[in-house]
């Protein structure tokens, strides 16, 4: 009547991607470690540090997504959108443009989430360069940050995402309130 060989085929095959599944949510934590120190070594300007950070997230990320489960395990895909956030920072601290999800090798819904996390880092390094008087980099934050949120208007956006994408909005405001400020005090002299 019951196949008991093929159960206990389905425990062990259930066994193993429990035993997957923690070493993933472990492993994730170090890419989450990882990602969050890059981006606290770009607003120190160590780019030597974020970048051997950045390296070794990428590494743990690749090895992770050869690991069989049952399900997308959100541990794993909270590390890779925190990765995502300080890859695209850097990229754009570096190279003044946004890696492509390929380059990332990333799946849409994390791309659009880190990089609308990203922008939150960008206006803390408006904030920063104008108190440092370098109004060069705030206002090609601003001109960036105004791209990039024409561009995810554009999407149906739902659920977390959404309110991700909303965040942009509120960062695009406070760096362009920056600018005016910056604006009425170059007029002042």
């Amino acid at each position: 009547m019951i196949n008991k060989t093929e159960f206990q085929c389905l425990r062990k095959q259930m066994e193993e991607s429990d035993k997957n599944r923690e070493m993933i949510i472990k492993k994730a934590r170090d890419v989450l470690r990882n990602s969050k120190g890059a981006i606290y070594s770009l607003h120190r300007a160590d780019y030597k540090k974020a970048e051997e950070q950045l390296k070794k997230a990428k590494a743990m990320i690749a090895e992770l997504n050869k690991i069989k489960t049952a399900g997308p395990i959100g541990a794993l895909n909270d590390a890779k959108e925190e990765y995502t956030e300080a890859a695209c920072y850097y990229s754009f601290l570096k190279k003044q443009k946004l890696p492509s999800i390929k380059e990332l090798g990333v799946e849409p819904e994390i791309y659009i989430g880190g990089i609308s996390d990203m922008t939150g880092e960008l206006v803390r390094k408006a904030i920063n360069s104008a108190i440092d008087e370098d109004y060069e980099t705030s206002i090609k934050i601003k001109d960036f940050v105004k791209q990039l949120y024409a561009e995810l208007m554009l999407f149906e956006l739902k659920g977390q995402l959404r309110k991700k994408f909303d965040s942009i909005k509120y960062g695009l405001e406070k760096i362009e309130e920056l600018i005016l400020q910056i604006k009425l005090k170059k007029l002042q002299k």
